[in-house]
């Protein structure tokens, strides 16, 4: 029997004594650490390869976790956690809106920080996709031009894959499983989750708002996923044809 490889985290904090914490404690946890203080420690951490998630501090010397994030979207749709010692909402959609898969206000226990890390990890998928698979496949859930590729966590137009990043597959995804049915903010959140609730809820506005984007929605007459105000999301799959 082929023993599990522990998932690689890389942790990108300024702060010594919260990286010595982490490593020990998500390493007696069956995670593999390594850690980096500022974005020149990071990049350099990457060269040797991607890590299974990262946890990234939004205020560093030098580039900050926001600007960190940006350049790692260009780069790769590995699961950032964005940590913050301001916890402000401001700081909390910014840091979402710009790619980050989760959000986590300093001071945290670290038993919270390991939940929200294994979920990560359930629902991330960092592997290169199998090229070889076919793009065009009956089988795979569609709307429009688009096909979700639901083994390779992929979204599809055609032979083009859309980018998404693991919390925007998820919440698509949830939507396509449950077709014109409005879900309230506090059920895509019941969803997506697989520990405790998060205190907040425009993670999931956030999430829809980028989403359109991505799915060439019209921001002011969405045909995919419409918003049922006071109630939460509609998803429809037929797109303006109804």
């Amino acid at each position: 029997m082929n023993t599990p490889t522990a998932p690689h985290i890389l942790v990108v904090d300024d702060d010594p004594d919260l990286r010595d914490l982490l490593g020990t404690y998500l390493g007696a946890n069956g995670m593999a650490v390594t850690s980096a203080g500022d974005g020149v420690a990071m990049w350099a951490a990457l060269a040797a390869g991607m890590p299974d998630a990262i946890v990234l501090d939004l205020m560093l010397p030098g580039e900050d976790g926001l600007a960190l994030t940006r350049a790692l979207r260009a780069k790769s749709q590995v699961p950032i956690l964005m940590l913050s010692a301001r916890g402000e909402e401001l700081d909390r959609v910014i840091g979402l809106e710009v790619g980050a898969d989760d959000y986590l206000a300093k001071p945290f226990g670290p038993r919270e920080l390991l939940a929200r890390l294994r979920a990560l990890l359930r629902r991330g998928h960092t592997s290169a996709p199998d090229v070889a698979q076919p793009a065009a496949d009956p089988a795979l859930p569609s709307f429009g031009p688009f096909q979700l590729d639901t083994l390779g966590r992929r979204l599809l137009k055609g032979s083009l894959e859309i980018t998404l990043t693991a919390a925007e597959y998820d919440l698509l995804a949830a939507l396509v499983a449950r077709p014109n049915r409005v879900l309230s903010r506090d059920q895509l959140v019941d969803l997506l989750r697989g520990y405790d609730r998060d205190p907040f809820d425009r993670s999931i506005d956030n999430r829809v708002t980028r989403l359109r984007r991505k799915l060439g929605d019209d921001p002011a007459a969405p045909a995919y996923i419409r918003t049922v105000r006071g109630e939460g999301y509609l998803f429809n799959p037929r797109g303006h044809s109804t």
